[in-house]
């Protein structure tokens, strides 16, 4: 793929309104996956007894609290934030079975995963052009 073929496959001209809410968007999803991963890694007491009640241990709440903190600083990098939407839209789907299936008493969380997820969702459909491009990047 040539040059100009790759700069072809760039996100069509949005409105300015529509691009200043998509950052809004993803600003607020950023804060809500920083605020997560800070209460995983930093060992809060709620956040140690969850994770043991699913029988994964203390290693996979380091692994998640990971990911979030990935994917929020992700969500503020222009050329990752699609990429990084659809790495946490995986790890909300992933909190959502876990919320309805491995903690019965959670169930009412599986609401707000995917509640994050579908707006996760729309940040990646909106970045999609700007996903390919990476991904092209990455194929040469």
């Amino acid at each position: 793929m040539t040059t100009h073929e790759v700069r072809s496959t760039v996100a069509p001209h949005r409105s300015r309104a529509l691009t200043v809410a998509l950052w809004v968007l993803q600003v607020l999803l950023a804060a809500v996956f920083l605020s997560a991963a800070y209460s995983k890694l930093s060992g809060d007491p709620a956040q140690v007894q969850g994770f043991e009640a699913i029988g994964f241990g203390q290693w996979f709440r380091y692994l998640t609290g990971a990911c979030e903190l990935a994917g929020a600083i992700g969500l503020l990098v222009p050329r990752l934030c699609g990429l990084a939407a659809i790495a946490l839209v995986g790890l909300m789907v992933c909190a959502t079975l876990t919320n309805l299936f491995l903690m019965p008493g959670m169930a009412v969380m599986a609401i707000l995963t995917v509640a994050l997820g579908i707006l996760l969702g729309v940040v990646a459909r909106a970045r999609w052009a700007d996903t390919r491009e990476l991904l092209a990047r990455f194929r040469r």
